[in-house]
């Protein structure tokens, strides 16, 4: 296994199925990302096993800009989220292009992906395509309910990883956003979703 980018060995990922569903189901209502193995091998199989762990439940959209993106990641439980902070995953080849409504990990280095997750509120290519984000899923139902969470403090609630300033949600958790930051929208719950039949 490939050490990360921080010098921590990543745990292993349940391999996601080629193509799967999650529900978000937010304070805003329900939002289901159609996720794309073949898009980000190892970023559908973290989202997939960070989702089946119960990872996303409660856990803020801490950074929303409008007409750019809306990003969640970090446990709001501070325990999980330390545990999971440092256990990044290799980068995935570029394939598809950061388009209203795609998802993709946001990172600070080089292999650097971990558990934060945002969704393009614009077609953000020109910018995004060159780090590069790499999309593993596309919003197909709920792109309304990501275009309505609570956009009025933008970059002052956290940031982006980039910023420096997410210490104080890994240490506090939700409690810490509460306090400051008392609108914000959550999950409330992230499922993978059942195959009809």
């Amino acid at each position: 296994m490939a050490l990360a980018a921080v010098g921590v060995v990543a745990a292993a990922d349940e391999r996601a199925p080629e193509r799967f569903r999650v529900r978000l189901d937010t304070t805003r209502g329900a939002v289901v990302i159609d996720c794309v193995r073949a898009w980000a091998p190892l970023g559908a199989d973290r989202f997939y096993t960070l989702v089946t762990s119960g990872y996303y439940d409660d856990s803020a959209f801490f950074r929303v800009v409008a007409g750019k993106w809306a990003q969640f990641g970090i446990s709001g439980r501070p325990e999980t989220a330390k545990e999971w902070r440092t256990r990044t995953i290799p980068d995935d080849r570029f394939r598809e292009s950061n388009t209203r409504g795609t998802v993709a990990f946001a990172f600070a280095q080089k292999n650097g992906r971990a558990t934060q997750v945002f969704v393009n509120l614009a077609d953000n290519g020109a910018v995004n395509d060159k780090e590069p984000f790499v999309p593993f899923g596309r919003i197909v139902e709920g792109m309304e309910v990501v275009d309505r969470l609570y956009d009025g403090y933008g970059e002052s609630a956290l940031g982006g990883i980039r910023a420096g300033k997410q210490d104080p949600l890994f240490e506090q958790g939700n409690a810490y956003l509460k306090e400051r930051f008392p609108l914000l929208d959550y999950i409330r719950t992230a499922r993978v979703e059942k195959p009809g039949p």
